[in-house]
């Protein structure tokens, strides 16, 4: 499965859309003052929008990172901070913003390191594509990443697929892609 960065663009993002709209963020102002920016306010009226629709693609980058890493807590802690920020806006509290912005740079660093553990090695393929022995039906299939799959029932004919001989599970011995323990060159069933 793809590694997806959407997470990582969208908190840059967020900080930045923050760093160059310092009437709306007056913490941030210093930064910008620092960076010779000054009191330039970039987006206008459409500062609130674009930094909502920005958390929107955030959550949205989290949500496939979970998909990939299978991790929840990135989600646990991205999910709460995006409401923190939302009721900070609808209310006009400035500092419920700030902190669910805090909340959200929380959780893309959880998220960073969870991808950096999934990801160690070379990539592995997690869709196979399974042909039944028996009527030789094909399907992609997406293989779990931590168990092995003994038994498989044709979608087509509804056969039960074991394993061949000296394979591990019906990936390995039908599937176009060994599954994920074996392409990592761990033990299949260990």
């Amino acid at each position: 499965m793809k590694n997806y960065k959407i997470d990582r663009i969208g908190v840059g993002a967020i900080f930045l859309t923050a760093l160059l709209s310092p009437c709306c963020f007056p913490l941030f102002a210093f930064g910008a003052s620092a960076l010779g920016l000054g009191g330039v306010e970039l987006l206008g009226s459409w500062t609130m929008p674009v930094f909502l629709g920005l958390i929107g693609i955030f959550l949205i980058g989290l949500f496939l990172s979970y998909r990939r890493h299978r991790c929840l807590y990135p989600l646990l802690v991205g999910v709460p901070g995006a409401a923190i920020i939302l009721y900070g806006y609808l209310s006009n509290e400035l500092l419920f913003i700030y902190a669910g912005m805090f909340v959200l740079l929380a959780s893309a660093i959880v998220n960073f390191y969870r991808n950096r553990l999934y990801g160690k090695g070379d990539a592995i393929v997690m869709m196979s594509t399974i042909t039944c022995p028996h009527c030789h039906f094909s399907k992609e299939e997406l293989m779990p990443d931590n168990a092995c799959t003994f038994f498989y029932q044709c979608t087509n004919c509804k056969g039960t697929i074991k394993p061949r001989q000296g394979d591990c599970c019906v990936y390995c011995s039908y599937g176009s892609v060994p599954c994920p323990p074996i392409q990592s060159g761990n033990s299949c069933c260990s």
